[in-house]
């Protein structure tokens, strides 16, 4: 029998002074058995980033043409597309395709560079793609924060983000590679 999900339960409370947003999150995450604790942080710093009353966590892992992350409209167009990792520029070209914006985080630490130098050239003709890189020393300082009922609060200002909870407070800063 294949090893199922572990569920972790999220209580956020978000202070975005760049896009002023102001509101608080109860999320459930689902960390597929073959996803590390750097990567699933990762996931919900990209829904902090971008938090909206219909931001949501897709089946990710478990589909194949879906992201993990995404925005809809009410009429099922979609606003927001994310994806995680080095992801091939043929993947993003499907979903800069059906979707109005795609982001992807990278996250590799030493690789990333090495990914973008050859990745990069194709992926500037997208012009409804960002391509975002969190440091791998951010990465793993997110792992602190990783409990099965977290409760965290975030200040985001002219980029910086600030992570925090009643015991650990961490700074990212997202390295843009494409806006």
């Amino acid at each position: 029998m294949a090893p199922k999900a572990t569920v972790f339960k999220a209580a956020i409370q978000i202070a975005d002074m760049d896009r002023h947003y102001y509101a608080d999150h109860q999320l459930t995450l689902a960390q597929h058995p073959s996803e590390t604790n750097s990567r699933m942080m990762v996931r919900l710093l990209a829904f902090i980033l971008n938090a909206s009353e219909s931001l949501s966590f897709s089946k990710g892992l478990c589909v194949d043409d879906e992201p993990e992350l995404w925005e809809k409209s009410l009429s099922d167009e979609i606003l927001l597309w994310v994806e995680f990792g080095q992801a091939d520029e043929k993947w993003l070209r499907k979903a800069c395709g059906r979707a109005k914006q795609v982001q992807l985080y990278t996250y590799g630490g030493r690789s990333v560079p090495i990914w973008w130098q050859q990745n990069g050239p194709a992926l500037e003709r997208y012009k409804n793609l960002s391509v975002m890189n969190i440091a791998e020393e951010s990465a793993k300082g997110m792992e602190v924060f990783v409990d099965r009922n977290m409760n965290l609060q975030v200040s985001i200002s002219e980029g910086q983000v600030w992570l925090s909870n009643s015991e650990h407070s961490l700074l990212i800063e997202p390295e843009i590679l494409k806006a």
